[in-house]
């Protein structure tokens, strides 16, 4: 009798296992079949990135001249680009007095992206005669090489005398990059080559500004109406009450 016990937990404990065995081998290939779907997956998903880049490219191309005739309409309409800079959130937390000042000057933002998009872009300020430098055109461009390592240069600004805008403010610590909220100037985005890969400002005007920058141009607009109609209201309102006061006076 208690042999036969022995032998029905020897099963059991051997049932047991095997049951274990098999369900990881039945884990372990469900893994590696799920890492075959997933390669494919990712195979589609490379796919997909290459496609949506020719496209992207296309469609970039297509959009040259409506760019260059929104340039145009925009040379139109005085302060344009520093208005719609200063009413911007990101922007505006940079801009000093002084930087609004010489932005009053800006005549034209450009932002030019590589053939090879993936590359890197340029974007090219345009400025008309000013009291702070002699450059008619101001450009930073961000580039991105076969390894994946990101860079940016720029134009060297040719201040003149006693007009630079980045030596009149507190300097960054070395090796520290300056966010939006914590560059000193505008101008000095210009020098800042500290990390190309996180520059805030250059994303912001290439995915935010630059494809509708009448947005930002139109907060001012608006606001203004707001207010005038606000005073309207209120003159109304006064008159009205005026009126009244009058009738009142001629009834009695």
């Amino acid at each position: 009798m208690a042999t036969q016990a022995k032998q029905a937990k020897a099963d059991t404990k051997n049932n047991h296992e095997n049951t274990e065995e098999q369900a990881d081998k039945e884990q372990q290939e469900a893994i590696e079949q799920i890492d075959e779907v997933q390669n494919e997956i990712d195979r589609l998903n490379e796919s997909a990135s290459e496609e949506i880049l020719k496209v992207e490219q296309k469609y970039n191309k297509l959009r040259q001249p409506y760019f260059q005739k929104r340039s145009e309409l925009i040379s139109k309409i005085p302060n344009f680009w520093v208005t719609a800079f200063v009413n911007h959130p990101q922007v505006s937390a940079l801009l000093n007095e002084e930087d609004e000042e010489a932005l009053q000057y800006l005549t034209k933002v450009e932002v030019q992206e590589f053939d090879d998009i993936k590359s890197g872009y340029k974007i090219n300020f345009h400025f008309g005669d000013n009291p702070y430098f002699e450059n008619k055109s101001i450009s930073k461009e961000f580039h991105l090489n076969e390894t994946g390592e990101p860079s940016s240069k720029s134009t060297a600004i040719d201040w003149k005398a006693g007009k630079d805008l980045t030596k009149k403010t507190s300097q960054t610590k070395p090796g520290k990059k300056r966010g939006l909220e914590e560059q000193d100037s505008f101008f000095g985005w210009f020098l800042d080559h500290g990390d190309a890969g996180a520059d805030e400002l250059g994303e912001v005007i290439k995915d935010d500004i630059w494809p509708n920058p009448l947005q930002y141009y139109l907060v001012c607009c608006s606001l203004h109406l707001r207010l005038m109609r606000k005073e309207l209201v209120m003159m109304m309102t006064w008159m009205r009450k005026v009126w009244m006061m009058r009738k009142v006076m001629t009834m009695t």
